[in-house]
């Protein structure tokens, strides 16, 4: 095995020198805010590279790789402790932290409530129709459960307005006047977009939920859109649970939201609580990591080595919970988004399990690949980050390394992961409400909104 590592090694330093590592002395990418990055036995600096078969120009640019066995022996480190933008792949750091604190089989929670009561004859709910939570996946679809379930409530109109809290979010947007408006719009039927009920028919039939879709869920609020807090006097008549937090993760980490990413951060307490989390559960130096968004956006900062450290810890929380990296980050070649089109060769579909970091402008453009690769001979995990220079190319000289180390230890395997429709990861909501005849003894008796 230790024979094995070596001839890696070598390898390796000599690809690293054909790939675009080779550096003259003195150059290194941005350090870190608070200290200078600490000497590597291959600096990053000027790298140049001629794509085999065509004319195109040189890539130059700065480059750091960092590949190791699952036991933690290092096959490969260059510019392993200088710091680099991370771009996306720091959603890794915020995937640890969220499962570490609220646990894989989390849900996000949205509460409707109202200070009014039902009138059975004509289904109308006089008062008003508050929103509370933040639930960063809440979508067209489950706006139009929401009207199901109330209709089942008897609930066809509200009288007064459909007030939302300030942190409600619907389709993404950081708006939560637009977000309740689009609340508004597709809770009654007659005002519905085609989208929305694309949306809704889709994840049925998906789901081979017929029955469903032989009825039009329809709710038509009379009052007008606002944000602002329920009532002290406002009772609990519907609660709707998201996707559990690992198929949450798994839609963010695939196509790299950075809406999602910045809610669950939020909820954590923002970037430097997340940073703080980091530190503590990995072990790592304060010097080597500084963030200014958990998202990826912006000027971030983390050495590979940290990075590694971040991708273990996320590895060792998700086999504490007998999961494994593909249930939540994308599997190149198979699952859609960032990594769809990457790795597609049929030696190599399903044998890279990595997050992708891709920043065009920032730095001088930024990309980064976090992850773990399959070969005849084991499994690896490997950073590598690059900056300064073209992000076609960064992610072309990233794929070429990883397929050639593969290509080093008998060739690519794949993990055996089977895909799922992702789109039905966040179809598997839970709602809770009260029956037509529990309603009126819960709106005496519920709990009042915190």
């Amino acid at each position: 095995m230790h024979k094995e590592i070596q001839q890696a090694k070598i390898f390796l330093s000599v690809l690293l020198l054909l790939s675009g590592a080779a550096v003259s002395a003195g150059q290194s990418p941005l350090p870190l805010p608070t200290a200078s990055p600490k000497a590597d036995a291959s600096p990053a600096g000027a790298a140049t590279q001629q794509l085999e078969g065509t004319e195109e120009p040189l890539v130059y640019g700065l480059q750091a790789v960092l590949i190791e066995t699952v036991d933690g022996k290092t096959v490969s480190a260059q510019a392993a402790d200088q710091a680099f933008n991370p771009a996306s792949s720091i959603k890794l750091g915020l995937a640890l932290v969220a499962l570490h604190n609220f646990g894989p089989q989390y849900r996000f929670t949205n509460g409707f409530w109202t200070d009014g009561t039902i009138n059975k004859i004509t289904g109308e709910l006089n008062g008003n129709l508050y929103v509370t939570g933040r639930d960063p996946s809440f979508h067209y679809e489950h706006a139009v459960m929401i009207a199901r379930l109330l209709n089942n409530l008897g609930i066809r109109s509200i009288s007064g307005h459909l007030v939302v809290a300030p942190g409600f979010t619907m389709n993404f947007s950081s708006s939560a006047r637009r977000s309740g408006e689009l609340l508004y719009d597709t809770l009654d039927a007659s005002r519905r977009s085609g989208e929305a009920t694309r949306a809704w028919m889709y994840e049925r039939m998906a789901l081979g939920d017929q029955s469903s879709l032989q009825t039009v869920p329809s709710v038509a609020v009379m009052g007008d859109v606002m944000v602002g807090s329920a009532t002290s006097g406002a009772k609990l008549i519907l609660t709707h649970n998201s996707s559990r937090l690992i198929d949450v993760l798994k839609v963010l980490l695939c196509y790299s939201n950075n809406f999602m990413a910045e809610r669950i951060g939020d909820g954590l307490g923002g970037a430097q609580s997340v940073r703080r989390w980091i530190i503590s559960l990995v072990g790592v130096a304060e010097n080597e990591i500084q963030l200014s968004s958990v998202s990826g956006l912006g000027i971030n900062r983390v050495t590979p080595r940290a990075m590694m450290k971040i991708f273990r810890g996320l590895r060792n929380e998700l086999q504490k919970n007998k999961l494994t990296p593909a249930d939540i980050m994308p599997v190149a070649g198979m699952d859609p988004g960032t990594l769809e089109e990457r790795f597609t060769g049929p030696a190599w579909e399903g044998s890279v399990i990595a997050k992708t970091g891709t920043l065009v402008r920032t730095d001088g453009g930024a990309s980064s690949l976090v992850g773990q690769m399959k070969t005849a001979s084991g499994v690896l995990l490997f950073v590598i980050m690059n900056q300064r220079g073209s992000v076609l190319r960064f992610r072309q000289n990233q794929d070429n390394l990883v397929m050639q180390v593969q290509n080093s230890r008998g060739g690519p395997v794949s993990f055996g992961y089977k895909p799922r429709v992702l789109a039905m990861k966040l179809a598997d909501t839970q709602s809770v409400s009260a029956s037509a005849n529990e309603f009126e003894p819960n709106l005496k008796n519920g709990t009042s909104p915190p």
